[in-house]
C-alpha cells in the first residue's frame, strides 16, 4: 500500500468539515508540512507487525445446509483439534462468529464482512485448543451483535430448539442454540448488553457473563470496550466452570484486563449453599410493559428453593437497578458509534493487539455498503452521531460517571448478601418477526428484553443465567449476580440448584 499525499481538494473538504477558514495558499502550505509525517506512515507499511499465534493445523470446513442445520445456528462447521490431552479433552466447542479463528470465514452476522477470513486465533481459541478442546465451528450471531433477538443476522434467523417459531435470543444466538440442541458440549458467547445470558435464558442453557476483563477479548470484534465481555455457555454448571478455568486470566494484550483475579472454578462446585446469603432484588421484577407474571412467579419460586438447600434468602432493594438501562443506553450508543463504526472495529487510544486485517475488511465493507447494515446498527449510528454533534459526548461522559454510582449501589447490597437474584429476562421467548415486518417491530424484538441484563455489563459484575423452570413449554432463566471476580460463588450456587432440582419439571 502506498500512502498518498492528500490533494488540495481533499484537504479543502476536510477543512470545511471542521469549519476552518483556509486560503488556497494555506492548504498548499499544510500539504507540504504533511510530507514528513506521511513518510513515517509509509515506513510503517514496510515493517512487519506482531501477530497472534496459530498453533494447530486446520482445514477450512464448510457452511452446512438447512437439512444439517435446522436451527440455522451454524455460521461454519469444522474440526480443529488441539493438544492430545488436557482438561477439555473430548469436548466439542462452538465459537461465536465475532471471534477470530484462523482460516475460517468470519461474518459477525453481517454481509459487509462476508469475505473476511482471519489469519489469527483469538487468545481464548488458543487456550481452548491448548487444553485439548476441539473447535467444532463458528456459531452464527446477530448482525454486529447489536440485537437481543435472533432475527437480524444476514444469514437468517436462528430458531429456538424448544419452539422453532420463536427466537433463541441474541446476540450469541447460535452459541446457545447449538448447546441446547446437543450439537456441541460448550460454546463461547459475547455479552455487551446481555448477549450470553439472553439466549441462555430462552434456550435453557447455563451462560455466564464473567467479571469485565476476566476473559481476554483479544481477537474478538468489539462493540464498546467498557461493555465487552466473552464467556462460556454449556448445558451444565460444571462445564461452564470447566471452560472458565481454561479461558480466564490476563494475556497482556487486552486493556480491559486490570488487576484480574482468577480462581479454581470447578473446585468451587461443592453442591452446598449452606449459609449463603441470597438477596432477591425487587426492582428486577414487575417491570412495566415487559414483565410476564409467570416468569416472575417461576423465579420467585426458584429463589425460595434456595432456602430448602440451607441458604438465607431475603429481599434486597437496589433502586438504582431501574436506571441501569438508561446508563447503558448512553454508553452503548455513543461508545459503539465511536469504536465499532467510526473506529472501524478497533478505534484508537488503547494499548494492546489490534486486529488490523479485521479493521481493513470491516472499514471497506461498511463504507462501501452502508445500506447493508442492520436496522439496529443504523439506528445506533444515527443516534450516536447526532448526540456527538449536538452534545459533544456529554451524555456518554455523564453515563460513565454514573456507572460508578450504579456499581456502588450493587456493592452496597453485597455488604449484606453474597448473591443477588432476579429474572434474567422479564419475558419468555418471543416469536421471530416476519421478514417483511416493520422497522419498529424489528427493533422492538431486538431490544425489549434488556432491562435486567445490561446494567451488569456497565458495572462489570459477574452474572449468570440459571435455567429454573418451563412456562408454557418455554425456558425461564434466573439470574445470579456476584461480587467482582467472585464467579466461584455464582457457580457454586448455580451448581447446587442444578443438582437439587430438575428445572424442566419445576
Amino acid at each position: 500500500m502506498i500512502v498518498k499525499t492528500p490533494t488540495l481538494d481533499e484537504l479543502g473538504y476536510i477543512a470545511a468539515d471542521f469549519g476552518f477558514d483556509f486560503s488556497a495558499a494555506d492548504l498548499q502550505s499544510l500539504q507540504m508540512l504533511m510530507h514528513g509525517t506521511l513518510a513515517s506512515h509509509q515506513r510503517l507499511q514496510e515493517l512487519v507487525e506482531p501477530t497472534l499465534p496459530v498453533k494447530y493445523p486446520r482445514v477450512p470446513g464448510y457452511k452446512p445446509d438447512a437439512a444439517e442445520d435446522p436451527l440455522n445456528a451454524w455460521a461454519h462447521k469444522c474440526s480443529i483439534k488441539g493438544a492430545k490431552r488436557g482438561p477439555l479433552s473430548g469436548k466439542r466447542i462452538a465459537i461465536k462468529d465475532n471471534i477470530c479463528v484462523a482460516g475460517l470465514p468470519m461474518m459477525n452476522g453481517t454481509s459487509v464482512l462476508e469475505s473476511y477470513v482471519p489469519d489469527i486465533d483469538a487468545t481464548l481459541v488458543t487456550r481452548i485448543l491448548d487444553a485439548g478442546g476441539e473447535i467444532a465451528g463458528k456459531a452464527d450471531c446477530e448482525s454486529l451483535c447489536f440485537s437481543g433477538g435472533s432475527h437480524t443476522s444476514d444469514n437468517g434467523p436462528t430458531r429456538n430448539p424448544f419452539d422453532r417459531t420463536r427466537t433463541t435470543g441474541g446476540s450469541s444466538a447460535g452459541s446457545a442454540a447449538l448447546v441446547a440442541a446437543g450439537e456441541v458440549d460448550m460454546a463461547i458467547g459475547g455479552d455487551q448488553g446481555g448477549s450470553i445470558r439472553i439466549p441462555s435464558a430462552w434456550c435453557g442453557t447455563f451462560g455466564l457473563k464473567p467479571t469485565h476483563g476476566l476473559v481476554p477479548y483479544t481477537g474478538a470484534f468489539p462493540i464498546e470496550a467498557t461493555l465487552d465481555h466473552l464467556g462460556p455457555i454449556a448445558r451444565t454448571t460444571t462445564d461452564v466452570a470447566l471452560l472458565l478455568d481454561v479461558i480466564a486470566g490476563e494475556d497482556g494484550l487486552d486493556p480491559r484486563q486490570t488487576r484480574v483475579k482468577t480462581a479454581a472454578y470447578t473446585k468451587a462446585l461443592t453442591g452446598s449453599v449452606q449459609g449463603l446469603r441470597i438477596g432477591i432484588v425487587p426492582e428486577g421484577f414487575e417491570l412495566a410493559g415487559v414483565s410476564e407474571p409467570d416468569v416472575d412467579a417461576a423465579v420467585r419460586k426458584a429463589a425460595g428453593r434456595f432456602e430448602t438447600l440451607g441458604a438465607v434468602v431475603s429481599t434486597t432493594s437496589v433502586p438504582w437497578h431501574r436506571d441501569g438501562i438508561h446508563i447503558w443506553n448512553a454508553i452503548a450508543i455513543e461508545g459503539a458509534t465511536q469504536l465499532m463504526l467510526k473506529g472501524n472495529s478497533m478505534g484508537t487510544n488503547w494499548k494492546g493487539h489490534y486486529t488490523t486485517g479485521l479493521l481493513d475488511a470491516f472499514a471497506r465493507g461498511w463504507h462501501q455498503r452502508p445500506n447493508d447494515l442492520s436496522e439496529t446498527t443504523k439506528l445506533v449510528l444515527l443516534t450516536g452521531e447526532y448526540l456527538q454533534r449536538n452534545y459533544h459526548g456529554r451524555f456518554y461522559a455523564k453515563a460513565q460517571n454514573l456507572a460508578r454510582r450504579l456499581a456502588a449501589a450493587y456493592d452496597a447490597a453485597f455488604a449484606e448478601v453474597d448473591l443477588l437474584l432476579m429474572p434474567t429476562l422479564p419475558m419468555k421467548a418471543t416469536k421471530i418477526p416476519a421478514a417483511d415486518c416493520s422497522r419498529e417491530e424489528t427493533i422492538a424484538r431486538a431490544l425489549e428484553m434488556l432491562p435486567n441484563t445490561c446494567p451488569f455489563d456497565v458495572t462489570g459484575h459477574p452474572a449468570m443465567n440459571v435455567p429454573c423452570a418451563l412456562a408454557q413449554g418455554l425456558p425461564v432463566g434466573m439470574m445470579l449476580v456476584g461480587r467482582q471476580f467472585d464467579e466461584a460463588t455464582v457457580l457454586r450456587a448455580s451448581h447446587a440448584f442444578e443438582q437439587a432440582f430438575n428445572w424442566k419439571q419445576s
